[in-house]
């Protein structure tokens, strides 16, 4: 190419990028995963490639995901630069769940961005089951779903809001999350935690049940203390949209980020910033293109969060003005309960225990152990 090709080729490259994203050095073609065709994040992950590739020039490469670990092992294998996860990559960093067998352990994820929508994943009760609060479900009829961690954890987290734990409910259990809407609508259980724009959510407001919500005030600060020893992902929340909502009704509750924009710590940091300051310049363009995109906005940020940030995305927020010594500090003692974490894997594997169920088992017990001894929180003691 001649200077005068090269300097055309730069002119139209400038013109490409009207956010003031020219600095921004992005791999391209750039490679995510996602959620599954069909579901929100896939939806959203199309959206953002659209604006890349009009905006920017850069080619989005999508790679969706049917589960946590379909999602994160090419995260983790280097095959994709980011992805648009869900609450699993949490579950990663604590080595919880699917993550805490042979082949995984504790991951060292790092955030870049999370999306905090005007729906939410919430407890849903039928009016006929006069819970008016979440004391009021002691004695309730509540789902548990087999394999499937994050609406049990939901479940049980709104119970310890209001100081109750599963004793003090009917536990009745259900093959898979949608049939737990079904149960809602035929009275077989009292609430389920369901998103308030399910189409389930929708069918029981208009049904003989009737949909109620169980708040979570956020002046309650006994009540989110104990909560968040159950899901410290969570956060406070009003939520504006789905069955029942709207800006004039919000809901006052809580939940946690979803999607999740994230990497592993050995992301290049230029590359992790330019990913993170074109996502913020991008989204008046992507912002209204997908349910949930909504989510994505600066003033909706949550940056002293359940898993540190990377070092690329601090440093957009530190020219964005809005990183603080709060969130440093936080930040810091991530870092540091991430490779309180990777220690402790490592002192298990040295047990060398062959047989994969029995040592996810003894990790289970060893990591909540070691946990408590090295006084850090130990959510997930058992799964």
């Amino acid at each position: 190419m001649n200077l005068a090709s090269a300097l055309r080729a730069a002119l139209v490259a400038g013109a490409l990028l009207p956010f003031g994203a020219q600095a921004a050095e992005l791999p391209n073609p750039l490679t995510i995963t996602a959620y599954d065709v069909g579901s929100n994040g896939y939806s959203q992950a199309v959206a953002i490639g659209a604006a890349f590739k009009n905006e920017m020039g850069v080619t989005l490469r999508v790679l969706p995901g049917k589960n946590d670990v379909s999602r994160q092992a090419p995260l983790r294998d280097g095959k994709v630069h980011f992805s648009l996860s869900g609450i699993g990559a949490y579950f990663s960093q604590e080595g919880a769940f699917v993550f805490g067998r042979p082949e995984w352990g504790p991951q060292p994820i790092r955030i870049l961005m999370l999306n905090h929508g005007d729906t939410g994943t919430v407890l849903v009760t039928a009016a006929d089951a006069e819970i008016h609060s979440a004391a009021d479900l002691k004695g309730k009829r509540v789902p548990i779903v087999a394999g499937a961690p994050a609406p049990n954890m939901g479940v049980f987290a709104h119970l310890r809001f209001a100081d109750l734990t599963l004793d003090d409910v009917q536990q009745v259990e259900f093959g898979g999350y949608a049939a737990t809407q079904e149960g809602l609508l035929n009275n077989q259980i009292d609430a389920a935690y369901l998103n308030t724009s399910t189409a389930g959510g929708y069918k029981l407001e208009t049904s003989p049940r009737g949909l109620r919500y169980v708040r979570l005030p956020h002046d309650d600060e006994e009540g989110w203390k104990r909560l968040r020893e159950v899901l410290p992902y969570y956060a406070k929340q009003n939520f504006t949209a789905g069955a029942g909502l709207s800006k004039e009704k919000p809901l006052e509750s809580g939940g946690g980020p979803y999607p999740l924009l994230v990497a592993y710590d050995s992301q290049d940091a230029d590359v992790a910033y330019a990913m993170t300051k074109a996502m913020y310049d991008l989204f008046p363009v992507y912002k209204d293109a997908s349910p949930g995109a909504e989510g994505w906005a600066l003033d909706r940020r949550v940056l002293e969060w359940a898993a540190p940030y990377h070092e690329g995305a601090i440093r957009y927020y530190k020219e964005a003005g809005v990183w603080t010594p709060e969130a440093q500090k936080n930040n810091d003692e991530m870092v540091a309960r991430q490779a309180a974490l990777a220690e402790i894997w490592k002192e298990h594997q040295a047990k060398g225990i062959a047989n994969a169920d029995e040592a996810e088992k003894s990790w289970m017990t060893f990591r909540a152990e070691k946990l408590k001894e090295a006084g850090l929180a130990a959510p997930f003691a058992s799964w």
